[in-house]
């Protein structure tokens, strides 16, 4: 007997378990909310992943799978590869629509570096992420960009700011979540940024937020 043909996407199913994982949590998710915001039956969720813990791991390796290929795109969409590192390093950012969603994100990042098995795949995703803004800052430190540095330990920063700060948005929630991140990369970022490159300024706090000293209270 043929089996039947799936009218929905793997794909399409875990875009669907992201946009309920953001908006519940990990205590509130279930396969049946999925399955809603999905438009399909708890009964399919349960033939394609077996479970939710099996359905979030289905979304960790695609997610590990498509980082070297985000990466390829953003090369491809800048003729800066500074340019690219900032448009990458932003996009959690841009997408993060609320506090309260990024605290249901943290939420599930308890799991990740708690459960070996979660950990595993957050680690080499990690690791590829790294290694993608690495290449970045090679390309931009050979184009005149950025001046000669420890472009690895850099990248590590990159991370580092990409997903921390966002903490610092949600505590003080000055302007969009994206801004905020920016101004901290280029905090981080102008002491390396080459004068003599094309199109480079004096940098300046990005997104019209006032040094961090005065902002939150401490000796300047």
């Amino acid at each position: 007997m043929t089996p039947r043909p799936r009218t929905v996407s793997d794909e399409h199913i875990l875009m669907a378990a992201q946009r309920a994982m953001a908006r519940l949590g990990p205590t509130r998710l279930t396969l049946a909310e999925v399955a809603r915001e999905a438009g399909l039956s708890p009964a399919t969720l349960v033939q394609r992943f077996g479970s939710k813990r099996g359905m979030m791991l289905a979304l960790w390796t695609g997610a590990v799978d498509g980082v070297d290929a985000c990466f390829d795109m953003l090369k491809a969409a800048h003729a800066s590869p500074l340019d690219a590192v900032i448009e990458g390093a932003t996009m959690l950012a841009r997408g993060t629509k609320s506090a309260e969603e990024l605290a249901n994100h943290l939420a599930f990042l308890q799991i990740d570096v708690s459960d070996p098995e979660f950990r595993e795949h957050m680690l080499l995703m990690s690791r590829r992420t790294e290694a993608g803004y690495h290449r970045l800052l090679d390309d931009a430190v050979a184009g005149n960009e950025l001046l000669p540095c420890d472009t690895m330990r850099l990248a590590r920063a990159v991370v580092s700011i990409s997903g921390g700060s966002l903490i610092g948005w949600a505590v003080f929630r000055e302007g969009t979540a994206e801004a905020w991140v920016k101004a901290d990369l280029e905090t981080l970022l102008a002491p390396y940024r080459s004068r003599t490159a094309p199109g480079a300024r004096p940098s300046r706090m990005a997104g019209g937020r006032r040094p961090a000293s005065r902002r939150r209270g401490l000796p300047s």
